[in-house]
């Protein structure tokens, strides 16, 4: 098949990588939460070749996560798995040190977000790093014009999903030990944060 393509995502790739080449230096494994077209981790896998990059999504989205993969081999990037946030037997019984996800906070419901970040206190040691990217709301207030669009479309297809606020995302990963290390600019109006574990 032909490899799914967003072109966001080709936008967004090279900043991302900025930050992840020091968010995830100490890292071995990374699990990519929510991995979607799969384009993200053949861009990654390869410039990180430290690291395995762990591919997971829902099972309807692994064809065009293998697509890439066939056309953009990397010795340290694994097929995608079944992670689905709303079943906790999902998760990986493997370890990893470091998650990533992209443009997933907004889109899922809230209570899927509270999910992630349990799980992700679950099984994340110790100085392990959680990195989140995607547009967030500060002091309750939309950024832009257009984030204030695109929420507005978000919460029209569903009611559920929505720009999430920065405050609230802090607040609910120091709630599972986690401390916000770094809030980064990103194109766009996104933001690109990053936690580590310290309990």
């Amino acid at each position: 098949m032909t490899p799914p393509f967003s072109q966001a995502c080709a936008n967004n790739q090279a900043p991302i990588l900025d930050v992840l080449l020091n968010a995830f230096a100490q890292s071995t494994s990374v699990l990519e939460i929510g991995s979607g077209t799969g384009q993200h981790g053949v861009f990654f896998a390869p410039r990180l070749p430290h690291l395995i990059w762990q591919t997971s999504d829902l099972a309807q989205n692994h064809p065009g996560i293998l697509a890439w993969h066939a056309e953009q081999p990397a010795a340290n990037l694994r097929a995608p798995i079944v992670v689905d946030l709303s079943d906790a037997q999902t998760w990986p019984h493997e370890r990893h040190d470091a998650v990533f996800t992209s443009n997933t906070a907004h889109i899922v419901s809230w209570d899927l977000v509270q999910n992630l970040f349990h799980r992700v206190g679950q099984h994340l040691p110790t100085g392990g790093r959680l990195v989140i990217y995607g547009p967030f709301n500060y002091g309750g207030a939309f950024t832009s014009d257009s984030n204030r669009a695109f929420d507005a479309m978000l919460r029209q297809r569903d009611p559920q999903s929505g720009i999430r606020h920065f405050e609230d995302v802090v607040a609910l990963a120091q709630n599972h030990g986690l401390r916000l290390l770094a809030d980064h600019a990103m194109p766009a109006n996104n933001r690109t944060l990053v936690f580590e574990k310290i309990n």
